[in-house]
């Protein structure tokens, strides 16, 4: 009888567990991107669309930057899809990658060049692209069919507009609408297609993903007309790119874009019934997040977090929101101008506005504190929490990539390094950038200091590329010893685009395979042969199998050749300790009080050796020791 109760009990419990579990999985690209707060100013809708999400449901974003829908398919789904549970919900939107090679289909296009024997151009083809009526389809119903054969429920999202205006109004390709100027393939090559009239929707990436919904009878979100109306209502392409983007073109936008999309597609699922009893739409003054946990640090840095106050409705229609800390935390609106308290006007009843709190690490363990919103009667606490911790005992791991001859790297302390390796990069030659190479002044580097210098395979950088190559990064890596477990807390490297102030780049680091990264820099438009100095101080820890992997994303504002991109100088730095294996590291081996040592492989050594040594103790005992 206690036997069955128990087993009553349990499956209970399996059931409660699966009803808990409560998940709206987003798929796109880098318009619902998530980015790390104190590298850009970039944010993606898909960052804020759970906090639109009640009675339990979270949202899990595995949106990336420069993914089509091929890659969406073959990357961000192939993660998902693991994770994905019945009962879950699935929103899906792709198109601005697509739209690669003019409306072509990018596979089709490098085929076509390797069928006539033009390898050059077959290599420097993007592969990413599709062509609306056809491959957008296909990849796009492939998510959908899967997604449903897991007992999950699909959204298909037609993709944000492009800030593309015309006078007052969006423009046809800012729609998605690729009719006036577009490329088909035939079988002599690529040609321009003839401009089609505007209610043909032959290249309208939104069209046809509406058309899939209809066939698949799944539920479709219309964001391209939602932002369409969104973005006119501020007049012009300036006031709306001001308000709405980050300030780096007509795609990305700033805090307050991301936030109102992300609302909209909130606004239009319980519209149509999609969760209806799970999405919140607040009319009043919340910030989000309402906690504040600044998270892990070493001991004198200072970690920032960003939040924002929204306002919808409020009462009366114009007044002040006051913000203020306690004792140890600072406030900015900008991230420059640090104070103890800030106040912001608003009119209409409406206010969308984003800070910063920062606090220094001054002592060990964790610091906590508050800071409060107030507008007219209405008072919000966040507390704030940070933790400093202590990176001591063990030893000392650095790996050092200087790039000034080849790839080659040192090594202190136990570790393994993951060589340099290219996906669509090549190393041009190692050389000064120019003679003239600015590097920041507390360096002392010589402005003929050689670098690795980069460059994509078949040399020439395509035009409208606004992100990340999926397909195009250099990256190296590190792994803890056997046995080891290695905290990493410094990752650092040098980079500048030479021959042009066209050059942009992300750089990341990741521990689970890129399945979700951080990101050290992105900058755009990089000022020719002038390095920049990109440094992360994480707290992160990798053993076993895991990896740290950095990686340089690079792309070119604009059709170009000649443009390189230069590297110098790549530094991983962190401790290795002993992972409760019975490793022991030590530096002088003369302190062991040894009776024999031994090679991993079991043959006997006549002393101990830098590396990892089988030790028979003078006790008898068996032990294994590092010496670094």
């Amino acid at each position: 009888m206690k036997a069955r109760i128990f087993t009553l009990i349990a499956l209970a419990m399996m059931l409660f567990s699966a009803a808990d579990a409560k998940k709206v999985h987003t798929l796109g690209d880098s318009t619902m991107a998530p980015y790390d707060e104190s590298a850009t100013v970039t944010r993606g809708w898909g960052m804020y669309f759970g906090q639109f999400l009640t009675n339990g449901w979270t949202s899990i974003n595995y949106a990336k930057g420069g993914r089509d829908t091929y890659t969406g398919y073959s990357e961000l789904w192939a993660t998902a899809k693991t994770k994905v549970e019945a009962g879950d919900y699935v929103i899906i939107t792709f198109g601005h990658n697509d739209e690669k090679n003019s409306g072509m289909d990018g596979y089709q296009l490098k085929a076509y060049y390797e069928s006539v024997g033009n390898t050059t151009a077959a290599a420097a083809v993007d592969l990413r692209g599709s062509i609306p009526s056809t491959t957008y389809k296909q990849n796009l119903g492939k998510i959908v069919d899967e997604v449903l054969a897991l007992g999950a429920t699909p959204i298909i999202c037609s993709p944000v507009c492009r800030s593309y205006f015309t006078g007052s109004t969006i423009r046809r390709n800012g729609r998605h609408d690729l009719g006036d100027s577009y490329k088909i393939l035939t079988e002599n090559g690529p040609v321009d297609g003839p401009k089609l009239a505007e209610d043909d929707h032959t290249m309208d990436y939104a069209y046809h993903s509406e058309q899939l919904a209809n066939e698949k009878n799944v539920a479709f979100i219309d964001l391209t007309n939602a932002t369409k109306t969104l973005y006119e209502s501020y007049g012009n392409q300036a006031k709306c790119e001001a308000a709405l983007f980050d300030g780096q073109g007509s795609t990305h936008f700033n805090t307050t874009g991301a936030r109102l999309v992300a609302r909209e597609c909130a606004r239009l699922m319980k519209a149509q019934g999609i969760l209806a009893e799970n999405i919140t739409l607040p009319t009043d003054l919340t910030v989000s997040p309402a906690t504040g946990d600044l998270g892990e640090a070493y001991k004198g840095q200072t970690l920032q977090k960003e939040f924002t106050i929204n306002g919808f409705g409020l009462s009366p229609e114009e007044g002040t929101v006051t913000i203020s800390a306690s004792e140890g935390i600072e406030l900015s609106f900008d991230k420059k101008d640090w104070q103890s308290s800030l106040t912001v006007d608003y009119t209409s009843s409406t206010l969308i506005k984003t800070f910063y709190a920062q606090l220094t690490l001054t002592e060990n363990g964790e610091t906590t504190g508050t800071v409060t919103v107030q507008q007219a009667d209405k008072t919000i606490e966040i507390p704030v929490s940070a933790t400093a911790v202590v990176l001591e005992g063990g030893a000392e791991v650095q790996a050092y990539w200087r790039l000034e001859k080849d790839d080659s790297y040192e090594l202190t302390g136990p570790a393994v390094v993951l060589p340099e390796t290219f996906a669509g990069m090549y190393v041009q030659r190692y050389s000064n950038p120019n003679a003239n190479t600015v590097w920041p002044e507390w360096t002392g580097y010589e402005a003929t200091r050689k670098t690795q210098r980069n460059l994509l395979t078949g040399d020439a950088w395509p035009a409208d590329e606004i992100d990340d190559n999926p397909d195009r990064y250099i990256q190296w890596g590190i792994k803890a010893a056997d046995g080891m477990e290695l905290k990493i807390d410094q990752i650092s490297l040098f980079a500048c685009g030479c021959g042009g102030n066209g050059m942009c780049c992300h750089i990341y680091y990741s521990t689970d395979g890129f399945e979700t990264r951080t990101t050290m820099l992105e900058m755009k438009k990089m000022p020719a042969n002038n390095m920049q100095y990109v440094e992360a101080k994480p707290v992160i820890s990798i053993s076993g199998d895991e990896e740290l992997l950095v990686r340089v994303y690079p792309w070119y504002n604009g059709a170009a050749t000649g443009k390189t991109i230069c590297l110098s100088d790549l530094t991983i730095h962190g401790m290795a300790v002993d992972s409760a294996t019975g490793i022991q590291l030590i530096q002088n081996p003369n302190v062991v009080s040894k009776s024999a040592v031994f090679t991993v492989d079991g043959r006997k050594s006549s002393g101990m050796q830098r590396g990892l040594n089988i030790v028979r103790m003078s006790d008898g005992s068996i032990r294994k020791t590092i010496i670094y």
